[in-house]
């Protein structure tokens, strides 16, 4: 991947702007050019629920995703608030994926408003991956009025930095044997694997940038975060040969993981993260109508030191209670009185749908509920009371910070 040799990869991200918001601003022309923000209800201030999605307008009150819609509301009380309407945003997103397949036999949605495509064999009828990424760009905005960003590159991780570099309508593309200088000057908490913990470690070695984190020796990064030193080195340097896996392909996976912004012990708070990893995991599945019988739980300490461990089903199963269950046991068996810094929870197994088992565990009462008012009301709309922020008192700990998850 580091010089310009015609086999390195086209690999496109291709990222949609403000996906709901545009959306309903494109459905109401009067919307267009104001702000609006699609979420839970605000309630005057007194909403419980978060920001799904933010117009650019809006963003300039300083509101964003995930956002409480209290603070939203605080920020930008004149905006228009709207529930979100997901069977719409499901069904634009079908399109816009249709669109992406003219282009590319290997397509990798990330989320609703996001894929990677990769274009490699491509060239050779429609052009290099600039000429290619301009002709998504105005085939979406010809098919659906709406606008997406484009970064171009050899991998994956340039590609996604590259979609987010010029914002709304930007196209970035990063020639290959430019990745190194291309990611030089951008912060380093723009890299895959780096939070807020890894950003101030690293600044304490004086790297603030993803250019000093290239400098790094590798030794000295081994030393200090183990296996995870080496692999960041990799990324700094625009090293990224993981493939663009289509739906359907045999390594998909689904999950989220959580970094707490201060390494913990406090097992209340661990398991009120796994908890709710555990419902967004399940509520993901369930969107996308699969059931998983392979359930991993991520384990990362305040060393770095990160292991994993999983658990065959004996029935596929998009049950938050049930993935639960199975991660906490996996958890009391690798957890000891260390600190914690990432906990995460992944499915994957996904064959064979279709023939579920006469007892395949079906989803709770509580599970069809949260998912029915989710998609009226927007993400935190509903949640267990054991998740609700706690006042902090003498002896108590905080509560786990929700985890964000796409």
């Amino acid at each position: 991947m580091t010089g310009g040799a015609p086999c390195s990869r086209a690999v496109l991200h291709v990222d949609m702007d403000a996906f709901y918001a545009a959306i309903e601003q494109r459905d109401r022309p009067e919307l267009l050019g104001t702000a609006v923000i699609v979420g839970a209800d605000p309630k005057g201030g007194r909403g419980r629920g978060v920001v799904s999605t933010a117009s650019y307008e809006a963003r300039r009150f300083g509101v964003s995703s995930a956002m409480p819609i209290s603070t939203a509301w605080r920020l930008c009380p004149k905006a228009a608030y709207l529930p979100v309407d997901m069977d719409k945003y499901v069904g634009v997103s079908r399109e816009i994926m249709g669109i992406l397949r003219r282009f590319s036999d290997l397509v990798e949605p990330v989320s609703i408003d996001e894929a990677f495509l990769d274009v490699t064999e491509s060239r050779r009828a429609m052009g290099d991956g600039e000429a290619i990424a301009r002709r998504v760009k105005d085939e979406i905005r010809t098919g659906t009025s709406l606008n997406a960003s484009v970064g171009v590159a050899s991998s994956k991780l340039v590609a996604k930095i590259a979609s987010d570099v010029k914002k709304p309508d930007g196209l970035v593309v990063v020639s290959p044997g430019n990745e190194a200088a291309f990611l030089a000057p951008l912060p380093v908490r723009r890299l895959w694997g780096v939070g807020p913990k890894m950003e101030e470690s690293l600044a304490r070695l004086g790297v603030t940038t993803i250019g000093d984190l290239a400098k790094m020796r590798p030794e000295a990064l081994s030393r200090r975060f183990g296996t995870h030193g080496r692999d960041l080195l990799l990324l700094a340097s625009g090293i990224d040969d993981r493939p663009v896996v289509p739906e359907g392909g045999e390594t998909k996976s689904l999950g989220q993981e959580h970094t707490y912004e201060e390494d913990t012990a406090d097992v209340a708070q661990l398991r009120r993260t796994l908890l709710d990893l555990a419902d967004g995991v399940a509520a993901r599945l369930r969107s996308h109508g699969l059931r998983g019988r392979t359930v991993t739980l991520k384990y990362r300490d305040a060393t770095f030191h990160t292991v994993t461990r999983t658990e065959t089903l004996g029935a596929p199963a998009d049950s938050g209670d049930l993935l639960f269950r199975v991660v906490w046991r996996l958890f009391q068996g690798v957890h000891g009185s260390r600190k914690v810094r990432l906990v995460g929870i992944y499915v994957s197994g996904f064959g064979g749908q279709e023939q579920l088992g006469l007892f395949a565990d079906e989803p709770s009462a509580t599970d069809r509920l949260r998912d029915t008012v989710t998609e009226r009301f927007g993400d935190g709309a509903l949640t267990r009371a054991s998740l609700l922020r706690r006042p902090v008192t003498k002896g108590t700990g905080a509560g786990a910070r929700r985890p964000r998850g796409r």
